[in-house]
């Protein structure tokens, strides 16, 4: 079975966008990956898609989403980034909060370390999915 994550946050712009291709990266296939936001911007932040572009990865084709209840129910996992109450929560689903500035109207510079957290946070739940007894 292969296990299938959801990144929410507000505008689906920043951190779940950075967050949903970080996962793409490293699980090579071995996840189903979405993102969505409560209130979805019309586009990509650019300098999270310019932090992004650093390590080679490119998420400028990506389009911000309504986040929906078809979403929840379809993922094991449910990762909310400052969306607050908006998620619906459903039994069964795991659901977790990360605390993470967001990179809306923040330099490229600013967005880096946000990137970098996100990136240490996506790799230690990747190898929990792929070990859930690790």
């Amino acid at each position: 079975m292969t296990p299938e994550v959801l990144f929410v946050c507000v505008h689906n712009a920043g951190r779940s966008q950075l967050a949903a291709a970080l996962l793409r990266h490293h699980a090579l296939g071995r996840v189903a990956v979405r993102s969505a936001g409560s209130e979805p911007a019309e586009k990509v932040n650019p300098a999270a898609a310019q932090a992004l572009a650093e390590w080679g990865l490119d998420i400028t084709d990506e389009v911000p989403s309504k986040l929906s209840t078809q979403d929840v129910e379809a993922s094991d996992v449910v990762i909310t980034m400052g969306c607050g109450d908006t998620c619906p929560v459903f039994p069964g689903k795991r659901y977790l909060d990360w605390q993470l500035d967001d990179p809306a109207g923040r330099s490229v510079d600013a967005v880096r370390p946000i990137r970098d957290e996100i990136d240490r946070r996506v790799r230690a739940l990747l190898a929990e999915l792929l070990d859930p007894a690790s």
